[in-house]
This record gives C-alpha cells, sequence and structure tokens, in this order.
C-alpha cells in the first residue's frame, strides 16, 4: 500500500543519475557556497543501530542525511538504504506498515539502512520502531531518524532503554565561526586575519545557517520556527512578549521574574516555561552561576541564543532592540558550550562573563576600563574571532 510513496522518494532505485532528481541534492548543487557537514561522520553505520539526528530547523538535517545517503549507495546495493519522510505518513501505524512492506520486499541477509526523517511530526511515533525492534525484524539494520523539536524528540529518545545498539546521539547546529571561516576558503587565518574581521562582520549578520550564508532572507528560519511554536500549541503573544523582555536584558544576568515584569502580567512560572522551551528547540541556553565547585541553579542566569542570526531575528520580529555587547558575549558563550558541553558565569566583587573549568574569559565590546585577576583572558571585538577559531582548532 505505501511501498509505491516510498519509492518515488528513493530515485537511488531506479536511476543512475539520481541525484538531479532529488530535490535536496538539487537544491545543494545550486548554492555558490557548500560544503558537506561534518556531523554526517558522526552517525554509526554498524548494525544494529539506532541514531537520532537532532537540530534547529532550516540548518541542512534533511540535506545531510541525502549527502550520507550518496555516500552509501556507491558502497552498498542502493536498495538496501531507504529515506521515508514521515510527514506523508498520517500515523504511526501507517509508518510500521510502509517499513514492514520495504522490509519484506529486499533481501533479508544484507544490513538495512533506514532514514527516517522528521520523525516527530507523527503522534507517538516511536510504537512504530519500538514494536520493530522488539519483534527482532531490525536487527541486521541501521536505523537513523530525525526530528527538528528536541521538545518531543529528547523524551522519545528514553522510549528505547538498552534498545539504540551501537547507535549514537547527533546535535545538529548551525556553523560555528572556525567552520564559517574554512568554507569561505581561508586557509591560514593567520596570514589572512584581515579577511577573517571582514568574515566576523558577516557572521554577526547571517549567522551559520546554510541558506542565508548563500544571501537568502532570514524569514525561513524565523517562519520554519515560529512554525514549531504553533505546532505546540504555544501563544505568539507571549513568546514574542518573552523575547521582547529577555532581549532588552541582555546580557546582563536575569531571573525568570525580571523577564515577567517586563510583560502584560504573565506570570513567571508562564515565562520560564516558555524560555525552556526556547532553550528545547535549540534556539537559546542558560549560563548558571557558578561558585567554586557549585552552580548556583536557582541565582540569577545568562541567557545566550545558539547562532548570531537567531537573535537578530527575534529581535526583529518582538521589535526590540539588542545590546551589541549581548551579541558578542552569546556568540563566546555558545561557541565555549559546543565546546565544552556547558559555560557558566562566575560574579563575586567583580564579574566574568565565560567559566568552564580552568577556563575564564571576559568579553569586551570596547576596551576593557578595569584589571581582571591573573588568568583572566579579557577579549576586545579584534580579538574574538581569533579566539573562536582557536577553540576548534
Amino acid at each position: 500500500m505505501y511501498l509505491k510513496m516510498v519509492r518515488e522518494a528513493n530515485p537511488w532505485w531506479s536511476y543512475d543519475k539520481w541525484e538531479d532528481r532529488d530535490k535536496n541534492l538539487a537544491d545543494y548543487n545550486a548554492l555558490r557556497i557548500r560544503w558537506i557537514p561534518k556531523w554526517i561522520n558522526d552517525v554509526s553505520l554498524k548494525p544494529f543501530s539506532l541514531n537520532f539526528v537532532l537540530g534547529l530547523r532550516q540548518v541542512g538535517k534533511t540535506t545531510g542525511l541525502k549527502l550520507l545517503i550518496k555516500k552509501l549507495v556507491e558502497s552498498v546495493e542502493p536498495e538496501n538504504v531507504v529515506y521515508i519522510d514521515c510527514e506523508v505518513f498520517p500515523d504511526f501505524a501507517a509508518l510500521r506498515e510502509a517499513i514492514v512492506e520495504y522490509l519484506e520486499a529486499v533481501k533479508f541477509e544484507e544490513t538495512k539502512f533506514l532514514f527516517l526523517d522528521e520523525v516527530t511530526s507523527l503522534e507517538e511515533w516511536w510504537k512504530a520502531v519500538k514494536y520493530l525492534i522488539d519483534m527482532g525484524r531490525l536487527e541486521n539494520c541501521v536505523l537513523t531518524v530525525t526530528g527538528s523539536s528536541s521538545l518531543k524528540v529528547r523524551r522519545d529518545v528514553e522510549m528505547f532503554p538498552g534498545r539504540t545498539g551501537y547507535g549514537s546521539v547527533v546535535e545538529v547546529m548551525p556553523l560555528n565561526f572556525q567552520e564559517f571561516v574554512r568554507i569561505h576558503g581561508v586557509r591560514n587565518y593567520k596570514l589572512e586575519y584581515d579577511r577573517v574581521l571582514e568574515l566576523f562582520k558577516r557572521y554577526l549578520k547571517v549567522g551559520g545557517f546554510p541558506l542565508t550564508i548563500n544571501g537568502y532572507s532570514s524569514n525561513h528560519v524565523l517562519n520554519a520556527l515560529v512554525g514549531e511554536f504553533i505546532r505546540h500549541g504555544k501563544s505568539l503573544e507571549i513568546a514574542k512578549e518573552t523575547f521582547s523582555s529577555l532581549i532588552s536584558k541582555i546580557p546582563s544576568a536575569l531571573s525568570f521574574r525580571a523577564v515577567a515584569q517586563d510583560t502584560s502580567g504573565y506570570s513567571y512560572k508562564t515565562v520560564q516555561e516558555y524560555l525552556e522551551f526556547f532553550r528545547d528547540l535549540f534556539i537559546l541556553d542558560f549560563a548558571y552561576l557558578k561558585q567554586g565547585e557549585r552552580i548556583m541553579y536557582r541565582r540569577e542566569r545568562k541567557v545566550f541564543f545558539r547562532d548570531p542570526l537567531l537573535l537578530e531575528v527575534f529581535s526583529a520580529w518582538s521589535n526590540t532592540s539588542y545590546l551589541h555587547s549581548a551579541l558578542i558575549e552569546g556568540i563566546v558563550q555558545e561557541h565555549l558550550y559546543r565546546r565544552y558541553g556547558r559555560v557558566f558565569y562566575y560574579r563575586n566583587s567583580y564579574e566574568i562573563d565565560c567559566v568552564v573549568d580552568e577556563l575564564k574569559v571576559e568579553v569586551k565590546a570596547g576596551k576593557p576600563h578595569r584589571r581582571y585577576p591573573r588568568g583572566v583572558t579579557v577579549l576586545d571585538e579584534e580579538d574574538i574571532p581569533r579566539f573562536l577559531i582557536e577553540l576548534f582548532a
């Protein structure tokens, strides 16, 4: 019943030059600036694996999957690789039936590579996969699922205790600045630092999203994320007011109550719920206060956006200007977060913007006006690009 629908989405089964018939790869090949994302190398291809690929919308997850499929079909039989767009199915039962139909149509003894894209478009999608795993139907398979909304996907990951095999969880984010510089052809940043500084100005505006890097409007990013708000039943009015209050206050440390005070009477609990929702969608994250070895989760936190473009689009959406210091401090916080998986700040008689292990970094939009203790790296704006590149060297 569903096999014809699946076949149409897998042109490599039928055609030699199938890339020309695949919309994602055709669009990719039409871009002036393009790259093969490194994250596709983190997807396990050893059976049995259940991989989860999570991340923001519009960062190129589907295109990355198609590039991985292109690589795969060069070394395995094309029919052993199947891509399934979950958005076309009415429910999880239909998805399960489509997978079963496919498995019954191909040789059982050969490893199969199944890619389920945008699984979170189906309520309780995990029931289809969990059933097939428990029935032993996927023992010789590598299954990779993607979902833009980590709010749902991360909860669903917990539905597979002991069932992921060699699989991994891969988070896909917009390019960091080191990657941004590399795709623009800079090989030795020390020899071309004047160009690096110009690229940093551009990075502040377009971020690390594939389409905005190629000159497309940022509206596609905003529209996709606002669509996520609607899909999850969030009020656009509350979301807009929360962003407005937040953006007017960063980079200062703040409480949920402080953000709530500048809304139309929404409680701090509501604001907390929305900020944590934005965090689950990879829009922003928190840097908590750290004193010694203690992390002060109940104290004010610093909020940073996960990409400079996100601050830009939600500033425009909420009609609220941001401080330049919030933009550049957030970029440093995000890069440290990606490098170490965590980032904090310190405050006593003085404040340090970013603290990770023994690394202490203070970010200054202009020249620093005071001395800092030994061991604190003070970055002015011209130093930041070098710091970001060397962080991932």
